[in-house]
């Protein structure tokens, strides 16, 4: 079984390009959320301290999952103009070995050192 994979994008912005790169990221979310294989889902931020400075994560299935759609022309056309506002770009992958999530019934622990 394959581990899933989580694509991190480190990308600059120029300001007077934001409203555009938004808008572009916009469009591509939806057609990705909605039409590729594996994809699981995905998030865009913007630092709080470097206006100019963003990240964009995804998670997917499998790494597999995100190198065949990236490989694409359909995946090249549609990131097409979010890219044409980056200034700057780095991209990074990585397989998911662990991941916490929140316990639906939470309980209290017993402070350090007690007897459980």
């Amino acid at each position: 079984m394959s581990s899933p994979a989580r694509i991190v994008f480190l990308i600059r912005v120029a300001v007077d390009r934001q409203a555009d790169f938004l808008a572009a990221y916009e469009r591509i979310r939806y057609a990705v959320a909605d039409g590729v294989p594996g994809h699981l889902r995905d998030q865009v931020c913007q630092s709080s301290t470097d206006p100019e400075s963003w990240l964009i994560t995804s998670e997917w299935q499998s790494l597999d999952d995100f190198v065949a759609w990236e490989a694409t022309a359909a995946h090249r056309d549609l990131v097409a103009p979010m890219r044409a506002c980056f200034t700057e770009a780095r991209s990074l992958r990585f397989l998911v070995r662990a991941e916490t999530t929140v316990r639906a019934e939470t309980t209290a622990l017993p402070p350090l050192g007690s007897p459980t």
